[in-house]
């Protein structure tokens, strides 16, 4: 006899759990359990009462589905939309395989003696330090020192690819976000969702929606996963502007546009730019997750090394991780302290 039973008989449901069918002949176990028969059991039947989770109470009542009832319809529900869903995702995103794509093969093409000296005069051009080229520098010959040049290129352009798309959607996702406060209470659980889901769960719905062998499968995870702090920081850093300088604004005779450009953007950089950065290191967190999908780069060694028990692949190869992000991550904050040096000299 099911622990709800009870539950389901003093309700009158019996005849919908059983689906109009007769009972059966009761075993000799529920016959002494209906009697009163076994009263030890009924001693420690408070005890061990289980949770009325979906198992339990269909163990007493058919008619209620179990639990793997209920991830078979999720299944059977995702499948069955896959294909209209397909038609409609799969040109939205073929730009991104394209840009992943050409990316990669200009990265991993170009010879090291151009890409290094190009990347350094990047850095120079974002930080004005020649420290940090120095840094990078020392950080691409470590990379390179080690056989690894070809990977750390790769994750890159990776990098490079799902950081531009994040900021170029997730800073006016912010913007609108400071502009609407219902937009806000729309948007902001969803980036709840974004930045609680374990990585790995945003590789689940994409495997069944796209071929494994397309880099779009592993740029939309990666961009899902890292896009959340540029869009919070965005909406944040327009929502701290203070509000005497917008009614300064106002008082010029500003429009909404202008005030946006020439006034909010220019007082929240700061506060964009540490969301870039969060979005830089996010994306190169999600490198190694992304490698189970065919991602190309420094992800693949080390899941080699953990499929193979490789120790030393797998440590290097994380050390390298590790020193593409202390290179990106000196680069970025290096051009937030000149925006902000440049903004206290104003």
């Amino acid at each position: 006899m099911a622990t709800y039973d009870g539950v389901f008989d003093t309700l009158g449901l019996r005849s919908w759990c059983d689906g109009g069918q007769s009972e059966g002949p009761m075993s000799m176990a529920d016959l002494l359990a209906k009697t009163g028969g076994d009263s030890a059991s009924d001693t420690s039947a408070g005890w061990n009462t289980p949770f009325p989770s979906l198992d339990a109470l269909h163990d007493a009542c058919g008619a209620i589905p179990q639990a793997r009832d209920l991830t078979q319809g999720l299944e059977s529900g995702f499948l069955a939309i896959r294909d209209p869903l397909r038609v409609v995702v799969d040109p939205l995103t073929q730009p991104l395989s394209w840009m992943l794509e050409h990316m990669l093969a200009l990265m991993t093409a170009t010879p090291w003696f151009i890409m290094v000296p190009v990347l350094m005069l990047l850095s120079w051009f974002v930080t004005r330090s020649w420290k940090i080229v120095a840094g990078v520098a020392l950080c691409l010959g470590l990379l390179a020192f080690v056989n690894h040049y070809q990977a750390a290129m790769e994750t890159l352009a990776i990098i490079f690819v799902c950081a531009f798309i994040c900021v170029l959607f997730g800073v006016p996702i912010g913007i609108a976000m400071s502009r609407s406060d219902r937009l806000q209470n729309i948007v902001t659980p969803i980036l709840d969702m974004l930045q609680t889901l374990p990585p790995f769960v945003y590789l689940i719905p994409l495997i069944f929606l796209f071929s494994v062998t397309e880099p779009k499968l592993y740029g939309i995870a990666v961009i899902l996963y890292a896009i959340v702090p540029v869009v919070r920081l965005t909406n944040l850093g327009i929502r701290l502007v203070d509000a005497d300088v917008t009614e300064a604004a106002d008082a010029f005779g500003m429009t909404k546009r202008q005030k946006l450009f020439g006034v909010q953007i220019p007082l929240a950089l700061p506060n964009i730019m540490a969301g870039v950065n969060q979005t830089i290191m996010m994306s190169l967190a999600m490198v190694v997750v992304a490698s189970m999908v065919s991602a190309p780069g420094l992800g693949i060694l080390v899941l080699r090394g953990i499929r193979n028990l490789e120790l030393g692949v797998g440590l290097v190869a994380g050390f390298g991780i590790v020193i593409l992000a202390i290179a990106l991550d000196r680069v970025t904050k290096a051009s937030l302290a000149r925006i902000d040096a440049s903004q206290a000299n104003r």
